[in-house]
């Protein structure tokens, strides 16, 4: 079942008005020519952490960023939609005109149609934040995650914190953080404090930087021309047992390198209802996403029965999953749970845009 598929990769522009503090991206548009554009006037919206990502896919999900936290998901910075529908309309969706599909198209992926723009609001911000890796060797990985556990939920806004825990082929490893703060630059240290009173790094790379440029940086890191397996789900709290399965059961293996890593959310996020949009996971305090990569031309089933494996001591933590994260292995019940509270408001909208379901190829919500 192909289902539809529609390219619009060539489908690309933003137009930016300063005074009006708003962007208009076509459908076809990449995260990095938004920061791009926005932050030639001083300002921003939240867009991701990877420059070429897509800006529907990201967004129509909720949409995750350094940003998120002080400015809310991408959703939350949508002010209307164009979108053809399954009946071949170019409709208009905005909290004034056609708000039922606007409140929908904010974290009900792609089952409603095809946006062809997004207006986002634009938010003053200076060109320079604080941001980087901060490692330490994987031995300190329990330390280092207790404290993520406490000071993810009290950070300030303005504070972006990231843990990432690794292993090589080669058996080594590391556990830290990557950070990004967008708040005043003399204030950056007294937000590192509980860092730093972790003591002296294996590695930090952590200084002003443009925003632009941070935005870009990991974006060499996404896996290219490797065999790559991902699981991941939403975490409300990192427990003492949570941080005790995330780092006891990681195994280091000459064939595959690991990755997990817990994105932030929580601040801007957590002020919305969980039904004021269709993203109804409002109260997580980060994403939690563990993952195995191989090299291409060797068998990954090993691999990915670690991986699997290893997600089962991790999954009974979590709540929910960001459904821009559906895999093959994602049923259709885990789907319409995962709506939560929304699911039969969005059930009642499929059925009005898409009785039909020709726009299936998502975290489908069935008609």
């Amino acid at each position: 079942d192909l289902g539809l598929q529609v390219d619009l990769s060539r489908f690309r522009s933003v137009r930016v008005d300063p005074s009006e503090r708003r962007a208009w991206v076509t459908g076809g548009s990449l995260l990095g020519a938004v920061d791009h554009e926005a932050m030639a006037h001083g300002l921003v919206t939240t867009c991701g952490t990877v420059s070429h990502t897509g800006v529907s896919g990201l967004t129509l999900g909720g949409g995750f960023g350094r940003l998120a936290r002080r400015f809310g998901l991408a959703i939350d910075n949508v002010r209307s939609f164009d979108v053809v529908t399954a009946d071949g309309e170019l409709r208009h969706a905005s909290a004034e005109t056609n708000p039922e599909l606007y409140w929908g198209l904010r974290g009900g992926g792609g089952n409603f149609g095809i946006v062809t723009s997004f207006e986002f609001e634009l938010h003053p911000m200076p060109r320079e934040v604080v941001g980087g890796p901060v490692m330490f060797p994987m031995s300190r990985a329990k330390e280092v995650l207790a404290l993520y556990a406490d000071y993810a939920v009290t950070a300030p806004e303005e504070l972006y914190l990231d843990y990432v825990m690794a292993t090589s082929p080669a058996g080594d490893g590391f556990a830290g953080f990557v950070i990004c703060y967008s708040g005043p630059t003399d204030r950056a240290e007294a937000a590192l404090a509980p860092i730093r009173a972790l003591g002296t790094p294996m590695m930090e790379d952590v200084k002003a930087v443009d925003y632009v440029e941070l935005q870009r940086s990991g974006d060499v890191d996404d896996p290219r021309a490797m065999g790559t397996y991902m699981k991941g789900g939403f975490v409300k709290n990192v427990s003492p047992g949570l941080i005790s399965a995330i780092v006891e059961n990681i195994e280091s293996h000459p064939g595959r390198g690991n990755i997990f890593f817990l994105q932030h959310a929580g601040g801007a996020i957590d002020r919305v209802a969980n039904d004021a949009t269709a993203f109804s996971h409002r109260g997580a305090l980060a994403t939690m996403m563990a993952g195995t990569s191989w090299p291409s031309d060797s068998d990954g089933s090993e691999h990915i029965a670690y991986s699997r494996s290893y997600w089962s001591k991790l999954e009974p933590f979590t709540a929910g999953f960001y459904s821009n994260d559906v895999t093959e292995d994602t049923t259709a019940a885990q789907v319409n749970a995962n709506y939560g509270v929304n699911y039969d408001r969005l059930v009642a909208l499929k059925r009005r845009y898409d009785p039909t379901n020709l726009f299936r190829l998502n975290a489908n919500v069935q008609p």
